[in-house]
């Protein structure tokens, strides 16, 4: 399992998959979420704005992701 940090309260899947490479730009999110399957905790999701928090497991491309709170890079 990988940790993804983060410094809000939340990310959106769509700028989830850009900060993991997963996509090169936002306008790709709705084309990679309809060709493959990602899912927020178990959960298959389809929508590139789903809120994601620290505790949240995110998998894709058989990889899990641990979402934690960076408290450290929090501007």
């Amino acid at each position: 399992m990988h940790k993804f940090k983060i410094n809000t309260e939340f990310i959106t899947l769509g700028q989830f998959l850009k900060a993991t490479d997963h996509i090169g730009s936002g306008g790709e999110a709705k084309f990679f979420l309809m060709e493959n399957e990602v899912f927020i905790n178990g959960v298959k999701r389809t929508e590139r704005g789903k809120k994601i928090f620290h505790g949240d497991q995110v998998t894709v491309d058989q990889k899990t992701y641990y979402i934690v709170y960076d408290q450290k890079n929090n501007t």
